[in-house]
């Protein structure tokens, strides 16, 4: 376009050029006039052309001063250095790098407004959180990449912020609440000055929380010490009223006052703490009976001997004093103690002495020949609870004696049981039963002897046998008709009535109501019920009995329904 601009530019300056000489040769203009006016045509071309080169040179200087400014923006904004498109005139780059620049510089400005924005920000963080501000220089250009990191920072804040507010709002309602409860009155200024800002503080220092936490905490063990003094109150208060037997309708009352705030109800706790040590003074004789009866109710859990509970001398006192409540008191105390301590091994053993207690019992009725009239099954019934005790006594001593082994390895002392130590108390327990039955024994005999001896010098009539007596009931009538015939005829040697006697004892203690000889019913698993006198045969029968229930996989009680 711009040769075509040219080459018709050069035409028209010919043509022109043409046309003025013939009008000076129409005209007959000599040749100096000629040339002289030429001239000037030549001149004005000079000055158009020293007019477009002046106004290129202005228009080079201001392409590489927009480019100057422009570079430096990119360069503050941290973004790429412009480029202009190839090809182009220099008036088109001229309005390319004007365009570009308006661009960039409301790119600054619109960044110097962000940055003080989130500055203006960041200072009522600072001021209410009491941090650091962040490192930026104010007069700078941020770049993006800058001013992210910044607003991350900010919303970081902001979640401070929102956590202690929340704490701050939470410790102070609970603060709060915990003056309510103990009638606390703020006495310092940070106290105050706590109590007396709303939610929305303006100080959520680290400091400030700080003290906050702190009296709560105090707020909090004041409480605590305030509940266990109340506590203690009340468990004495307890302790009096069970000593001194007070009605439950006196004790009712004092629920009654037991409101308002904690130090209302330590005062009252306390007003009737001192009432009931003041009339425990006026009947310490009553009060340290009833501290000897629960005194001795745990030397019963502790299984004391009388020697041990002899060695503790104020239980036989009987000068009623304050001191002598101290004492019984204390042994109390220390006896619930040892007792809480060793519950496991007490619990263990009163489990011994019950199921001792129900093996003399079985041991009694094994001597009743009324009970194999079998009414009502209950004879069954009594054999399987006789296995069931079999099964389980030798059990639970052999575990009492295997902890007690551990705790004496682990005291380095002997565990007493009523005195002894348990294996002795054990054998203690069987030797008294064997003489019991010796004794009894004796005393069934001496009153066999008794009967023969009147029989044999005033007679007898025979017994006449029932109906429904069993053929072996005919040898005891033989046994009383022997005794009638030796009684008739008044003259018999003592060794004829001493045999006699003899043989009557034999027959009595064989042969029962039905005929059937005791030992023959109670074979098997239930031997150990009637012939067991000793600790050792008790062993012995439980052994070979379990050891019979092995082998046949039935019980006594089995054989004997069939």
């Amino acid at each position: 376009m711009s040769e075509v601009l040219a080459v018709e530019s050069m035409a028209y300056l010919y043509k022109a050029l043409s046309f003025l000489r013939d009008l000076f040769e129409a005209m007959g203009i000599p040749e100096d006039q000629r040339l002289e006016r030429t001239e000037v045509v030549k001149s004005l071309l000079d000055v158009i052309i020293t007019e477009e080169e002046n106004k290129k040179m202005r228009l080079l200087e201001s392409i590489a001063s927009l480019r100057k400014q422009l570079d430096s923006l990119c360069f503050e904004l941290n973004v790429e250095r412009f480029q202009g498109e190839e090809g182009i005139t220099m008036l088109q780059l001229e309005k390319d790098l004007c365009i570009q620049l308006e661009v960039r510089l409301k790119q600054k400005e619109d960044r110097r407004h962000e940055l003080k924005r989130l500055q203006e920000q960041e200072q009522a963080f600072c001021e209410l959180l009491h941090t650091t501000p962040y490192s930026m220089d104010k007069d700078s250009v941020p770049t993006l990449e800058e001013l992210e990191q910044f607003r991350c920072y900010l919303a970081t804040l902001a979640e401070t912020k929102a956590c202690r507010q929340e704490e701050f709002i939470s410790a102070k309602s609970q603060i709060l609440l915990l003056m309510e409860e103990l009638d606390y009155t703020p006495d310092t200024s940070v106290e105050k000055d706590i109590l007396c800002e709303d939610e929305d503080t303006s100080d959520l220092s680290l400091e400030k929380l700080a003290a906050l936490r702190d009296l709560l905490h105090q707020l909090e063990v004041l409480r605590a010490e305030n509940e266990i003094v109340c506590e203690e109150l009340h468990s004495q208060i307890q302790k009096l009223w069970d000593k001194l037997q007070v009605p439950y309708e006196e004790r009712e009352v004092l629920a009654t006052f037991m409101t308002g705030s904690i130090p209302k109800r330590r005062k009252v706790l306390q007003s009737e703490a001192d009432r009931l040590e003041k009339l425990k003074i006026q009947n310490l004789k009553k009060v340290i009976e009833a501290v000897r009866e629960e005194l001795a109710l745990y030397w019963e859990k502790c299984f004391y001997s009388r020697e041990q509970r002899k060695a503790f001398g104020p239980y036989y006192d009987e000068d009623y004093s304050e001191t002598l409540l101290q004492l019984h008191d204390a042994e109390v105390v220390q006896l619930k103690r040892y007792y809480e301590v060793h519950r496991e091994l007490f619990e263990g053993i009163q489990k011994w002495e019950e199921n001792w207690k129900l093996f003399l019992e079985f041991e009694r009725k094994a001597s009743d020949p009324s009970r194999f009239t079998n009414r009502g099954g209950n004879l069954l019934k009594e054999e399987k609870q006789r296995a069931k005790l079999q099964k389980t006594f030798l059990k639970l001593e052999e575990d009492l004696k295997a902890q007690i082994e551990l705790w004496e390895q682990e005291y380095s002392k002997a565990f007493v049981v009523n005195g002894h130590k348990f294996m002795e108390y054990v054998m203690e327990q069987w030797e008294m039963h064997r003489l019991e039955k010796e004794k009894a024994k004796q005393e069934r005999h001496l009153k066999k002897s008794q009967q023969i001896e009147v029989e044999m010098f005033y007679g007898s009539s025979p017994r006449i046998p029932s109906k429904r007596e069993s053929p072996g009931s005919k040898i005891t009538g033989k046994v009383f008709k022997s005794s009638w015939n030796i009684g008739s005829l008044g003259k018999k040697t003592l060794n004829t009535s001493q045999q006699e006697h003899n043989r009557t004892i034999d027959l009595d203690e064989t042969i029962l109501h039905n005929g059937y000889s005791q030992s023959s019913l109670l074979q098997g698993n239930f031997e150990i019920h009637s012939v067991a006198s000793t600790y050792a045969e008790f062993v012995q029968d439980f052994s070979e009995a379990s050891k019979s229930d092995d082998d046949s996989g039935t019980s006594n009680s089995t054989n004997i329904h069939s």
